[in-house]
């Protein structure tokens, strides 16, 4: 059996033993846990408003995997998607509401400072850890509270519409990603997830630049000796980590809340990372536990109405996915005798 193969079914025997152990909780509190497992299905894939509902919550997911899965390749683990995210979101939507600029136009600058925003917020952790060796999970964990923090502080003191919620200005029509369809919120974010997705894969797979960065991340001793500069290589991965991350937000500003609000990307930068975890590193993967994840957060919107569980045991179900994957991975470190020569490997 392959590396690749071997890997596969690993992450499968993972997420069915996640879900065996979901069900056990389901059945504590009384419930039919095949009737959990159908009521999500409906709620995920009921109807064509339910599937672009679920598409829906599959793009942010997408898009933060893809943005994890950069780092991994590198031999980073950039744990501060959610807050490059939520730099990423703000930044498009003040360029949504501030700077007037003709329709077209305005959609590409809002990305684009999007995404210097999200790279310009992990730049911060990226030149610690390659100055200073500091642990950049650590410091992207912290960063991704001072990121909600600041943001929420500047939509509410210094942006913020005249009544109403917490939230800034709605962004001008010409800032809108436009929507696939017309009963939905889906939009071309999906597109742009999808491309970016096949171009990640293409871009590792085919080319020397991804070749060096892949090599850097399983094996960072063998790429010194081979002449990269392992830690200018770090530094680069982890700004285009951040830089995707910060792509997530704008376009979920752009093209979904049209402004920015307290809390309006909850768990997405997370939910990605476990996906490509979950993929291990495989761009083209993460598309397949993207729509896993987007399925069970917008079919859980039908179970407390359906069942006796509560939407919350997604949450625990997801958590259970990451404790299984999680103990596989250090069964396989274990047992790997080049695993101390390297920091990840995917």
């Amino acid at each position: 059996m392959s590396d690749k193969l071997r890997a596969f079914s690993g992450q499968i025997v993972a997420v069915l033993i996640a879900l065996a152990m979901g069900a056990v909780i389901i059945m504590l509190i009384d419930e039919s846990p095949i009737k959990v497992f159908m009521t999500l299905m409906r709620g995920a894939f009921g109807d064509q408003a339910k599937i672009a509902g679920t598409l829906l919550q599959t793009t942010p997911i997408l898009i933060c995997g893809i943005a994890a899965c950069i780092g991994l390749r590198g031999g980073m683990f950039n744990v501060g998607i959610e807050g490059q995210l939520f730099l990423g979101g703000f930044a498009a939507a003040w360029v949504g509401f501030a700077m007037p600029l003709p329709a077209g136009l305005h959609v590409v600058v809002a990305m684009a400072v999007a995404v210097i925003a999200g790279a310009a917020w992990v730049s911060i952790p990226a030149f610690f850890r390659v100055r200073y060796g500091t642990n950049e999970v650590v410091s992207t964990i912290l960063s991704n509270y001072v990121a909600v923090l600041l943001t929420s502080y500047l939509t509410i003191f210094l942006f913020k519409r005249p009544g109403g919620w917490s939230e800034t200005p709605p962004i001008l029509a010409t800032a809108y990603l436009p929507e696939l369809f017309a009963f939905s919120r889906l939009n071309w974010g999906l597109i742009i997830g999808l491309v970016l997705a096949l171009f990640v894969a293409w871009f590792f797979r085919h080319t020397a630049k991804g070749y060096s960065i892949s090599m850097v991340g399983s094996a960072p001793k063998f790429a010194e000796y081979g002449g990269i500069d392992v830690k200018r290589q770090g530094f680069l991965v982890l700004l285009a980590s951040g830089a995707v991350g910060g792509l997530a937000g704008g376009i979920e500003t752009l093209g979904v809340h049209h402004r920015f609000m307290e809390g309006f990307a909850p768990g997405f930068g997370f939910d990605g990372l476990i996906a490509a975890l979950l993929a291990n590193g495989s761009p083209i993967g993460t598309i397949v536990t993207a729509l896993f994840f987007g399925a069970l957060r917008n079919g859980s919107l039908l179970l407390e109405t359906d069942t006796n569980a509560s939407r919350e045991i997604i949450t625990v179900i997801q958590a259970l996915i990451i404790l299984s994957v999680s103990a596989q991975v250090l069964m396989k470190r274990r047992g790997d005798s080049t695993a101390g020569e390297r920091r990840w490997k995917f």
